[in-house]
């Protein structure tokens, strides 16, 4: 009976422990707000090539102006990377755009 005994603990032991190392996968973190206008571009270049949402470029980057499909700006020549006309794809997501 000992046997059987060590044998059901042990089996409740790994089943515990099996259980105990599967874990939901990790989110990727948020990113963090970048203040002031884009100066490092190689970081911005690959935070578009994540293919934001307008919300996930506003909360990356909220001094930076998103020029959407529906507004109305100025064309004045702006050589700070203030502003940013992006592309954008069927599902509502950055593709690509252009400082201007």
């Amino acid at each position: 009976m000992s046997r059987i005994g060590t044998l059901f603990f042990m089996a409740i032991l790994g089943g515990a422990a099996l259980s105990a190392c599967q874990t939901t996968p990790a989110s990727p973190p948020a990113p963090t707000a970048v203040k002031g206008f884009v100066t490092d571009t190689k970081a911005f270049d690959a935070f578009i090539a994540t293919k934001p949402t307008a919300e996930q470029f506003h909360a990356a980057y909220p001094d930076v102006q998103l020029v959407m499909p529906d507004s109305i700006t100025t064309r004045e020549f702006r050589m700070n990377n203030s502003r940013y006309y992006p592309q954008w794809d069927d599902s509502g997501h950055i593709t690509g755009g252009r400082f201007q």
